[in-house]
């Protein structure tokens, strides 16, 4: 099965007005949510300059987004980028946690360091983001968190048990931040993509896409920009009174 995200590497978001980060969906999602004001974050800088270049918020010059660098893996890191944000922006209202990698091993192969990188970046590095713009949405009174998890983190998946992990926890995440925050006017829920068309599925055969199409009722993969659609919506005014809600966004194939 071909994991929904791609290969982001410590990939990431966080921003005053809205945010996004790195490839595939992440550009498109970076494209969607320039029209709030951006402020971006990922290792992956030139990529991300470029979509500024060509996105920008409406009304400003071309490249007027501010991208901002960030290591998933280092706490210290994190805060870095957070205080940069903030100095720069004034204060963080949206965060989209979209970082995702895989090390897909069969579990009885799967050797620690595969478990502890996926779980590091996907799932500790989302909390550890989490807890950096909470003071300043609380202070506001006002926020939105979005988490990209997968639906191989509701249904599992051979072959990917650190990622499958990884992705349910962000789920777990995602309702428990959702209890503790609500009181202060903060939603967070997730984004679960099903099978995106991204660099890594272009590469599949067309027998491996017919049989991918095959498990998906509405018949296609999903694009990147379905998932930004829905991270856009969530990060929204209009979806005010929507927190803790997992967004299927996959075609049908999966119905929990």
């Amino acid at each position: 099965m071909a994991e929904a995200e791609g290969e982001i590497e410590g990939a990431a978001a966080i921003c005053g007005g809205a945010a996004s980060a790195g490839a595939g969906i992440n550009e498109a999602e970076a494209r969607i949510e320039a029209a709030a004001g951006v402020g971006a974050s990922a290792e992956r800088q030139p990529t991300l300059r470029d979509t500024a270049a060509k996105d920008g918020p409406p009304g400003l010059l071309p490249g007027e987004a501010h991208v901002f660098a960030l290591d998933l893996s280092s706490e210290e890191s994190i805060k870095a980028c957070v205080k940069a944000v903030i100095a720069k922006l004034g204060r963080v209202e949206i965060l989209v946690n979209n970082a995702g990698i895989t090390r897909d091993i069969l579990a009885m192969r799967m050797k620690r360091a595969d478990w502890d990188a996926v779980i590091e970046t996907n799932l500790t590095g989302a909390f550890l983001m989490t807890q950096a713009v909470m003071s300043s949405m609380l202070k506001a009174r006002w926020g939105r968190i979005v988490n990209i998890t997968s639906v191989v983190g509701e249904t599992g998946q051979a072959g990917q048990a650190n990622y499958a992990a990884s992705k349910a926890g962000l789920i777990g995440l995602t309702k428990s931040l959702a209890r503790e925050l609500g009181s202060r006017g903060i939603t967070v829920n997730a984004v679960a993509p099903g099978y995106i068309e991204t660099a890594m599925t272009a590469v599949l055969t067309e027998d491996q896409k017919a049989a991918m199409t095959g498990q998906i009722p509405l018949g296609r993969v999903g694009t990147d920009r379905d998932i930004a659609a829905a991270v856009g919506f969530l990060a929204s005014e209009e979806a005010g009174y929507i927190t803790g809600h997992v967004l299927d966004v996959n075609g049908g194939m999966y119905m929990g």
